[in-house]
């Protein structure tokens, strides 16, 4: 039986914890009480309110409904068990339970259905995932996916608050002719891109980056063996993923349908004008909801219609990461599992 008000606790004060508490705010979810933890005791200035932040333990949740991770991955792999134990649903972005068999990995327009076996737990896909599965999931229920590759344009955000704030620095430093202070990344992120981000495997020289896209939209689409493809870039964009991509279907598809499908499905904005300067571009998407997809044309490489390339991009702390939780939260709520 759905209540009036939910109480929901925040795990984390972050980038994505604030998105989330700003999230929550505009689109008026039900809340009751709301905690914010973290991993020390201290009053905390959050979008111009002070909130009184508590120490997450195994005793923090007692009465809580939902409680959101936006931490690291050690802290949610800590108090998992204390979360589930006292009723609460977890929805975690960190990686720590993603490729989890008993962890339901959700995108609610892609794959809401997975929330019904949920055990307590629902994990957060990668920010690149659900950027690109809102635009490609609709495309692959209609015409079914065949093969995937991707190249991810990723914003200076993505690697949190440091590597948002050395970009900034970086820009003062350059304007003031001073040495470039390089800490958040490997290198020097200012007129500059890195084909970098995360570690690699030393076994395919793939970064672990890549290879979350390919195992977990394999996961959310229930397509194991689905080719996939990825090559991640570290751009000097202060906010908002772009990703170029490539797709073979297992039946035709023309530009024209694509954009028929994708205007039909929740959480996409076609932007599909190029003559006249109409294109997904990471300043448009920023602070948006939707994922912007356009560039969309059939793929002249081959000598039929089952192939597509396109350009997308999308707010990787909102779209990416908080808005997606709380759609998550407000599904538990739809479908009566919390």
């Amino acid at each position: 039986m759905k209540k009036e008000k939910y109480n929901v606790g925040l795990v984390g004060v972050g980038a994505v914890g604030t998105e989330m508490i700003k999230v929550l705010k505009e689109r008026s979810f039900p809340c009751g009480k709301v905690q914010v933890f973290a991993s020390r005791e201290r009053d905390e200035q959050i979008l111009g309110e002070t909130y009184h932040v508590l120490k997450a333990d195994e005793n923090s949740f007692s009465g809580f409904d939902i409680v959101l991770f936006a931490g690291k991955t050690d802290v949610a792999l800590q108090l998992k068990d204390a979360v589930v134990k006292s009723g609460a649903k977890m929805i975690d972005n960190s990686r720590a339970f993603r490729q989890d068999p008993e962890v339901p990995l959700v995108v609610p327009q892609v794959n809401a259905e997975d929330l019904d076996w949920n055990k307590g737990v629902i994990a957060n896909p990668n920010c690149t995932t659900a950027i690109m599965l809102e635009a490609v999931a609709p495309l692959h229920k209609a015409k079914k996916l065949k093969r995937l590759i991707a190249s991810t344009y990723q914003a200076a955000s993505g690697a949190g608050a440091p590597g948002l704030e050395e970009l900034e620095n970086q820009l003062r430093e350059y304007v003031a002719g001073k040495p470039l202070t390089v800490k958040a990344f490997q290198h020097q992120l200012t007129y500059n891109l890195i084909p970098h981000i995360d570690k690699f495997d030393e076994e395919n020289w793939y970064t672990l980056e890549e290879l979350k896209m390919r195992n977990e939209a394999r996961k959310m689409l229930h397509a194991p063996d689905l080719m996939i493809s990825c090559t991640s870039v570290r751009v000097p964009i202060a906010r908002a993923h772009s990703e170029s991509l490539n797709l073979e279907f297992e039946e035709d598809i023309t530009p024209e349908e694509a954009r028929e499908i994708l205007r039909a499905s929740e959480g996409v904005k076609v932007v599909d004008d190029p003559l006249n300067g109409g294109y997904p571009m990471p300043l448009d998407a920023t602070a948006k909801y939707d994922v912007l997809a356009g560039r969309i044309r059939q793929d002249i490489s081959r000598n039929d219609k089952k192939g597509l390339d396109m350009f997308i991009s999308g707010d990787q702390l909102l779209r990416g990461a908080a808005l997606n939780a709380v759609e998550i939260a407000e599904h538990l709520i739809k479908r009566d599992l919390v």
